[in-house]
């Protein structure tokens, strides 16, 4: 027997609470036609300082779960969670702005496309009464979720959704604040989990709005992006480095243009520019190679294969970390090649406007090379880290089968 425990978090909720437990409980007739057969309704009261416990407390149906102090919306979430008895855990916000007459379209698409997660989304093209800042934040923070994990989703924040109870310690640990939906989202779709979104109609909610569109999107932000890192740090970091990259070639090669027009000076713009690209450069560097170190940490901790690839999938046939030590070699030979050549270029007369450039691509070449090879040692120790634990095993059956 499938049961849906239907969650929901309350702080304060009297003037809707009735009427969203109402609604929940109404679907239960509609539940076997999609394949459940049992409905758990559990309202997990944050510490209300108003009548919202007592009027779920005398609603049949619905079972009242109380925290001593305010915890936040996610963990009045987690806590629901915890107390869930069935295999699909649905949840759902107090306010009346989604719909629990959507529930069981939700889990029929669960069971009938074995979906670990099923986001019912405001932003797929149904009737919506969000508000146009709102609407303007959460197409951000979906995009911002699919720009760190190259998977598209329309509603990394939808507060409505239905997911197995079985996937929660792959998607712990959650934030205790509003944030939980959008990390929530961010791992799954790091964990590989397969997540379905269906359109839902959004309302407006009944009472004042607790969320605080600057403090509470900074901080979805913020989330998504810090959860992203602890799964892939390559994909952040090494976007990043290859802008500040992109930026250095591009000064590069207006510079070689000035060269090649014979312009050997530069005025105070173009100076500025040329450190900044020099910079920009390096930095880029850094970045990327941070990110390419972190991945092998990240792996190290969750003892799982090192995660390659900017947009979701390796670029080259073996992962771009492994190409780090020839590529700084030959870096740092052609940097010290071109410093010896500008050095004997100087000892036949050359005037330093002529050489300044040779001088500052020889530098660059070599602190580049310089960072590429440091990153390729650090890398293969890391990698050997990494495998450990699966070679010590390897070598123990060999033991026991000799």
């Amino acid at each position: 027997m499938t049961t849906l425990s239907v969650v929901i978090p309350a702080y304060n909720e009297e003037s809707g609470i009735q009427d969203v437990m109402a609604r929940v409980l109404s679907i239960r007739p509609q539940l076997p036609e999609v394949g459940i057969q049992a409905l758990e309704l559990i309202v997990v009261d944050d510490c209300s300082h108003d009548r919202t416990a007592a009027l779920v407390a005398a609603t049949p149906g619905a079972r009242l779960i109380q925290h001593a102090a305010n915890g936040g919306y996610g963990a009045a979430l987690k806590t629901g969670f915890a107390a869930a008895s069935g295999e699909l855990i649905g949840f759902l916000d107090a306010d009346g702005t989604y719909p629990p007459e959507h529930f069981p379209n939700l889990c029929r698409v669960a069971l009938a496309q074995d979906a670990d997660i099923v986001i019912g989304s405001r932003m797929a093209g149904a009737e919506s009464q969000m508000p146009a800042v709102r609407r303007l934040g959460n197409l951000i923070f979906a995009n911002l979720v699919s720009l760190v994990s190259a998977q598209r989703i329309t509603d990394s924040a939808s507060g409505m959704r239905v997911f197995k109870k079985s996937i929660l310690d792959r998607i712990y640990p959650l934030p205790d604040g509003l944030n939980l939906t959008p990390v929530m989202s961010t791992r799954a779709l790091h964990e590989q989990l397969k997540m379905v979104e269906v359109p839902i109609p959004y309302s407006e909610r009944a009472g004042r709005s607790k969320l605080n569109v600057m403090r509470d999107g900074m901080r979805f932000a913020q989330s998504i992006v810090w959860t992203a890192l602890t799964y892939n740090p390559v994909r952040q970091l090494g976007l990043i480095g290859l802008a500040a990259m992109a930026v250095a070639l591009v000064v590069a090669a207006w510079v070689l243009v000035q060269r090649v027009q014979g312009i050997t000076i530069l005025g105070p713009v173009g100076v500025f520019v040329l450190f900044s690209g020099a910079v920009l450069g390096v930095v880029g560097v850094s970045i990327f190679t941070l990110g390419a170190m972190f991945n092998y940490l990240v792996a190290i901790f969750y003892k799982q294969p090192i995660r390659q690839g900017l947009f979701g999938r390796p670029i080259l046939r073996s992962p771009l970390d492994r190409h780090f030590g020839w590529m700084g070699l030959v870096a740092m030979l052609s940097g010290v090649a071109i410093g010896i050549a500008s050095l004997a270029a100087s000892l036949r007369g050359w005037e330093l406007t002529r050489l300044w450039f040779w001088l500052l691509l020889s530098a660059m070449a070599v602190i580049v090379g310089l960072q590429l090879v440091i990153s390729w040692f650090i890398m293969r120790v890391l990698e050997e880290l990494s495998q450990r634990e699966t070679r010590v095993a390897d070598d123990m059956l060999g033991s026991e089968i000799g």
